[in-house]
């Protein structure tokens, strides 16, 4: 097997796993990552060979442009505070703790080289917690927090991370610089972001065809990701604010084809990309075993112990962090996202798993510093990297959903279908407000008006049936199974011209491409 043969399994596995993990209640990553694992310790299965510092650049554009899409920058706005004291004060606690123990229990491993190890493992991974969360049914409030935390959370562990390997490869840390660093990369990330997210939205307009817009949105987060990297800002932060801006400035509510579309593209992206990760967090498992061969117990020993540490650490944490945002949520009533019980807490907590991002920077971790010598401890720090990640990722991953059914914490439906009959109720209001409008400046006869006002109102009963009184209701009822009657009946209609159409492909004389273009307005046909 060679590595195009590889990649192709991982992308199959990656749309198989889909499947796989509702049937049996499994979060797809975790499954991903154990068919890495077999593919690992199969003879004629090769190594992978990606060069450490592309992996990122391949796989988090798009993964967190994608993230990005299911929520709003009110969202971040309204949960700034448990946001930061995830993201960015665990971050630093838990670099801290895993520095600690790390240099206390491996020999010789310099402190620089301790907190290098801390920052790779410190951030939950955003496209694993995200995934697994979104399979469960978990409350909205838990989900937005853990989507936050893992986009944010990057953005801190990586600046950290640099920081730490440039001290291991110089010889020399300056803690102002070190500062300085920190402020001036997310400084050019938001202005690199906001600049192409400008950019991008003007170039949106200019292109209108729905295939170039969605290409553009492809290009856009990989375009804002290397730009930053290369003006020393940070590429996480960069691709965030511009996927935030694009968001919030570039929707069009009359824009249906490149908004179903793109929904569409983006879904298959994001199921590939996210598939292609985890199933090589799992090949790494050559080169963990390669690493370890004579000396298993040692560094498994050295791999448990950082595990614990990131697994408490994170409990620790949550506990006091939880108990102060209630209190200040309790005083200033911010308009936040919670746990609302200590069963959220854990739950939040058993969701700390590690992957796409410290692979990558454990894996570009460099082989030598600047004076020639090895970089100290390299594949002890790669292994306890690895351990820390499959621990988390399988483990928690496997259990959370039981955890989660144990615990009983679940969405909360009611307040979804309040919110839903809301919009329902908001929608038919507009466009009944629209029809007056109309009806001012236009004379329209008895009949379509009153046609027109029971499709306005059809337009919330659709939505939410509950919005409407009974009488009403079982009006629409009968109108929406005497419509479901007739649509049934056209469609057979156009699919009997699609065949017929298709049929002609293959005729003598044809051509193919005004066969195409019919066929493509029988398509829009049926799809309306």
């Amino acid at each position: 097997m060679d590595q195009l043969a590889l990649l192709f399994v991982l992308l199959l596995g990656a749309l198989v796993s889909v499947p796989v993990g509702d049937r049996f209640g499994l979060p797809a990553p975790v499954l991903m990552t154990l068919l890495g694992v077999v593919l690992a310790v199969l003879d004629f299965v090769p190594n992978v060979d990606v060069r450490p510092e592309l992996i990122l650049p391949l796989l988090l554009p798009p993964l967190l442009y994608a993230a990005v899409r299911r929520t709003s920058w009110r969202q971040f706005a309204a949960n700034r505070r448990p946001i930061f004291l995830l993201a960015v004060a665990l971050v630093f606690v838990t670099m801290a703790a895993v520095a600690a123990v790390a240099g206390a229990i491996v020999p010789g491993l310099p402190v620089a080289a301790a907190f290098a190890l801390g920052a790779l493992v410190a951030p939950p991974d955003p496209v694993a917690a995200t995934a697994v969360a979104g399979q469960l049914g978990l409350p909205r409030r838990l989900v937005s927090i853990l989507e936050g935390e893992g986009l944010f959370n990057d953005v801190t562990a990586i600046v950290l991370y640099h920081v730490a390997i440039t001290a291991v490869v110089t010889g020399s840390f300056s803690a102002w610089r070190a500062g300085m660093d920190l402020v001036l990369s997310a400084v050019v990330a938001v202005v690199v972001g906001l600049a192409l997210g400008w950019g991008a939205n003007r170039l949106l307009d200019l292109l209108g065809d729905a295939t170039l817009q969605i290409g553009l949105t492809l290009l856009v987060p990989y375009a804002s990701y290397v730009l930053a990297e290369e003006l020393h800002g940070s590429g996480v932060l960069a691709v965030l604010t511009t996927a935030l801006f694009l968001a919030e400035y570039a929707t069009d509510a009359d824009d249906v084809m490149i908004r179903l579309a793109g929904h569409t593209f983006w879904n298959i992206v994001d199921t590939l990309v996210t598939g292609v990760a985890f199933g090589l967090i799992g090949l790494e498992l050559h080169n963990a075993i390669r690493t370890a061969s004579g000396r298993w117990a040692e560094m498994l020993g050295w791999a448990g112990a950082v595990v614990a540490v990131v697994v408490l650490v994170r409990l620790a944490w949550l506990l006091p962090a939880t108990w102060l945002t209630k209190r200040l949520h309790a005083r200033r009533d911010h308009d936040e996202d919670i746990p609302a019980s200590w069963r959220e807490t854990v739950v939040m907590w058993w969701s700390g798993m590690r992957g796409v991002a410290s692979v990558a920077l454990a894996l570009a971790i460099p082989l030598t510093t600047d004076d020639g010598s090895p970089f100290p401890d390299r594949d002890e720090i790669v292994f306890i990297a690895f351990g820390v990640i499959m621990a988390t990722l399988v483990l928690q991953g496997l259990t959370l959903p039981w955890l989660v059914k144990r615990l009983g914490v679940r969405a909360d439906t009611e307040r979804e279908k309040d919110f839903e009959k809301a919009l329902a109720t908001r929608a038919a209001k507009a466009a009944k407000r629209r029809l007056r409008e109309i009806e001012q400046v236009e004379e329209l006869p008895d009949e379509l008006s009153e046609q027109m006002q029971r499709r306005a109102f059809d337009i919330g009963l659709r939505i939410s049936p509950e919005i409407g009184e009974d009488e009403r209701r079982e009006d629409h009822e009968m109108r929406v199974r005497r419509l479901k009657r007739v649509r049934r009946i056209q469609n057979e209609m156009l699919s009997a011209a699609r065949h017929e159409v298709l049929a002609a492909r293959n005729e003598p004389g044809a051509d193919p491409e005004v066969v195409d273009r019919v066929l493509r307005h029988l398509d829009v046909r049926s799809m309306r």
